[in-house]
């Protein structure tokens, strides 16, 4: 299983070294993207990367899985906001490896498809615990792991977005994907290449591995969080982490230098805040709507409204790719029909309305 990734055919004698979980249905297409009527915008399709959830979520799962599988684990617990993505893609993608979740959720702006992720969340059977702040939720974390290891599952704590030298890995494979792509003609070689910036281990990772590919794509990480947002140093010290993992399996992968002057970290579409909409958003998110290309208004059309606006700028020099890390899988047809929001912890219920 290990050879269907990248990184496995790039360094093999990291087979049976390195725990992880096959998630991932094979690598993501590229294709033309059209947009505005670009000539050289490409799309990496990442939202159908996993049948079970889409996204960028998957490939740094398949680390993060593996890796508490290997450790006898029967609980994950983890972070996010209300209407977390990651939070909903470790649940499901947990649930199919017999793992239970726990997850520590704190505020964000309160959307319909906020709610409608607290029910989907509740719905696959995550145990939902409200923080309220990213204090609160460290306090609930503690309580939580505690309980965990009273019932003898051995938890483990997975980061906030699964950014960890180790779950990047899935990221860095992505980029190795990405490199084997343009080798084989499916695309050009991209000058700038857009991705949403969270947690911040999706451009973490692809800026190792873009450096162990040998491309000279230069990364626009676009920040869309204003709760604890990655400075560029520790963005840097991610990808370093990640590399040391990999030595410390395969001692040698090469050595690389990275620095923050290796990718561009506009802050210019986060809006009034996390999970704020934005009209830039909006526009991005409808005119990818009219090639066939489903984003929303927290990450990935953030991201493509950079991308727009550099366009209108004339920064765009060559070839760019848009990584669209937006699911794209329809988890409310497979776990219909919904919860009631009654049915939700008291705490979650005001958010609809009812409740404490």
């Amino acid at each position: 299983m290990e050879a269907r990734l990248a990184l496995f055919r790039r360094f093999p004698g990291l087979a049976g070294r390195l725990p992880h979980r096959a998630l991932l249905s094979g690598p993501t297409p590229v294709a033309p993207f059209p947009l505005d009527g670009l000539r050289e915008l490409w799309i990496k399709r990442d939202e159908r990367s996993s049948p079970v959830y889409g996204g960028n979520k998957p490939r740094k799962l398949e680390f993060l899985i593996g890796d508490a599988l290997a450790r006898g684990a029967r609980r994950l617990v983890t972070s996010g906001a209300l209407g977390t993505n990651h939070g909903l893609a470790t649940t499901l993608l947990a649930r199919e490896a017999g793992l239970a979740t726990t997850l520590l959720l704190v505020d964000q702006p309160v959307t319909e498809e906020v709610r409608t992720k607290l029910l989907l969340c509740h719905a696959a059977g995550a145990r939902l615990r409200y923080g309220g702040t990213v204090t609160g939720a460290a306090r609930e974390g503690l309580l939580e792991l505690a309980r965990s290891l009273a019932a003898r599952e051995r938890p483990v704590l997975v980061p906030t977005g699964g950014t960890s030298a180790r779950g990047d890995l899935g990221f860095v494979s992505a980029a190795l994907e990405l490199a084997e792509q343009v080798r084989a003609g499916e695309l050009p070689e991209p000058r700038r290449i857009y991705v949403p910036v969270g947690s911040g281990g999706t451009l973490a990772g692809l800026l190792a591995g873009l450096k162990l590919a040998g491309l000279g794509s230069r990364v626009v990480g676009v920040l869309v969080t204003d709760i604890l947002p990655p400075s560029p140093r520790k963005l840097v010290r991610l990808s370093n982490a990640s590399l040391r993992l990999l030595r410390k399996h395969v001692p040698d992968v090469p050595r690389v230098t990275l620095a923050a002057a290796d990718f561009e970290y506009p802050r210019d579409q986060l809006g009034p805040g996390y999970g704020a909409p934005t009209a830039a958003a909006r526009a991005a998110r409808d005119a990818a709507a009219q090639h066939g290309v489903a984003l929303e208004t927290t990450y990935s059309a953030k991201a493509l409204a950079a991308l727009r606006d550099d366009a209108r700028r004339g920064i765009l020099d060559g070839p760019a790719l848009f990584w669209n890390t937006y699911n794209a899988v329809d988890v409310a047809a497979r776990l219909a029909p919904l919860p009631a929001p009654s049915e939700l912890p008291v705490a979650f219920q005001r958010f609809f309305g009812g409740g404490a």
